[in-house]
């Protein structure tokens, strides 16, 4: 017999407490909550509510996973703090060697390390969450939000937010090459929608991608037989890199939600 489906404890806390939402508000679990407003990165707020730390509507809430609102009354440590977050962006110059990944089995590092040591304390108490990956070798331009729903928005398949990369590749492509790419190809895990592509210089293709599989750039030029010495992504959607490598700025909100295409909260 198939094991059922176990409840995620996130939805069994939200069920038991059962309280309403107010209009135009939005359910949440609290650790998320205090990580998205900025109060303190879910992992910290874990903890602390696990000692006893945090109060929601006038009581002490051990439950990480209690349900609440952006209304709710909440304290930590005794101090007020407001749930109501809105959405931000970070644009984060990636160097090369660190992973995307909460920890490096390697011990060179992971992106997060590297944003947090750059970050001024006004922007540490949130948790920051990637918007897609790029491989270890990869630099470039790479997006982190305290807004789960943006990181869905730029990933999905069905978003089609162009990407752009510049490769630096063996030999020197074709016309016919750049033509294969721009019609699409068909890899292991099926075709690809056509790209723009160009010669920038020599040994260098510039690629535009509305779709973002596992290791695609570096598979589509292997198949038109120029495989990739070095990868860098210089823009996603209309949002360019323009921060110095290892360094971060924050998107305004006309680059979330125009640049991005992003219609969620503000």
């Amino acid at each position: 017999m198939a094991r059922k489906p176990r409840t995620p404890r996130w939805l069994e806390a939200a069920r038991r407490r059962q309280q309403p939402v107010p209009e135009g508000s939005r359910a949440d679990w609290l650790a998320r909550a205090l990580g998205r407003a900025g109060v303190m990165p879910r992992a910290e707020a874990e903890q602390a509510i696990r000692e006893g730390r945090v109060e929601v509507d006038g009581r002490v809430e051990q439950d990480p996973f209690a349900s609440v609102h952006a209304g709710s009354a909440v304290r930590v440590d005794g101090q007020p703090r407001t749930l109501e977050a809105r959405t931000l962006a970070l644009l984060f110059h990636k160097p090369a060697g660190v992973v995307v990944a909460g920890s490096d089995p390697e011990g060179i590092g992971t992106v997060f390390e590297r944003l947090r040591a750059v970050l001024p304390p006004r922007l540490r108490g949130y948790e920051w969450y990637a918007v897609g990956r790029l491989d270890r070798d990869t630099t470039g331009l790479l997006l982190f939000t305290n807004e789960e729903r943006l990181v869905a928005h730029a990933t999905s398949p069905e978003t089609h937010l162009p990407k752009r990369y510049v490769a630096e590749v063996e030999g020197e492509p074709s016309e016919d090459a750049l033509r294969k790419l721009r019609e699409g190809l068909v890899l292991d895990d099926g075709p690809t929608r056509p790209a723009e592509a160009r010669l920038p210089g020599p040994h260098r293709v510039e690629l535009v991608l509305t779709e973002g599989r596992h290791h695609q750039v570096k598979r589509m030029l292997a198949a038109v037989g120029h495989p990739v010495r070095t990868l860098h992504r210089e823009a996603v959607g209309n949002v360019t890199l323009d921060v110095p490598e290892g360094s971060y700025r924050v998107l305004t909100d006309a680059e979330v939600h125009q640049g991005l295409e992003f219609r969620g909260p503000g």
